[in-house]
């Protein structure tokens, strides 16, 4: 083996193990994810009477149509989309191998029975871990534009790093945004 492959072989010593963790980003958590849309309205429809999101205001300095979405600790931010090529073909293809953003459910079979009552097609399939000895649930299907959303029970799976543990951070409690449970200067809860 030559000098200069044996460097690439050699694990940092303390010192740069040290400087690694010090150049790491502050701690995290997913605030958002944007999806473009056919008709902002019908997305808004959708991602609030299936997956129980709820309406925000958004910022007045945004002046395209969109619509802000907020529950569980995620944000959803609909864009009108002015060009067609920027959406998905096809809007009934499922495909569990593809794009989609995934949400942690608690009860799949309400989630199952809500989406056979709204008519929406959907692909249902477990998963057996075997050696954990567990089965892990999901659903998949697409929302008015062709997005495909996967519910699941992944807390099922046991996280195995493969690397060191050391750079994996969980959180203490859930980010999530302050919100503001006034409605017209009247609180909300009354």
């Amino acid at each position: 083996m030559s000098q200069m492959e044996e460097s690439k072989v050699e694990k940092p010593n303390a010192k740069e193990r040290s400087k690694h963790e010090e150049e790491q980003l502050p701690p995290m958590a997913l605030n958002h994810v944007s999806r473009l849309c056919r008709n902002v309205e019908e997305s808004v429809d959708f991602y609030t009477k299936v997956l129980g999101f709820v309406k925000i205001e958004r910022p007045p300095a945004f002046d395209f149509d969109g619509a802000w979405l907020f529950n569980y600790g995620i944000g959803i931010h609909l864009v009108q989309s002015e060009d067609e090529k920027r959406l998905p073909a096809n809007t009934d293809h499922l495909d569990p191998m593809d794009n989609h953003i995934s949400f942690q459910c608690e009860d799949m079979e309400a989630i199952e029975r809500k989406l056979k009552d709204l008519n929406l097609k959907y692909i249902k399939r477990s998963v057996d871990d075997d050696e954990n000895k567990t089965t892990i649930d999901q659903l998949f299907f697409n929302d008015p534009d062709g997005f495909m959303i996967e519910m699941c029970n992944c807390e099922n799976i046991k996280l195995v790093p493969v690397g060191p543990l050391g750079s994996i951070k969980l959180p203490v409690d859930r980010h999530t945004p302050p919100v503001d449970l006034n409605q017209n200067g009247k609180d909300a809860n009354k």
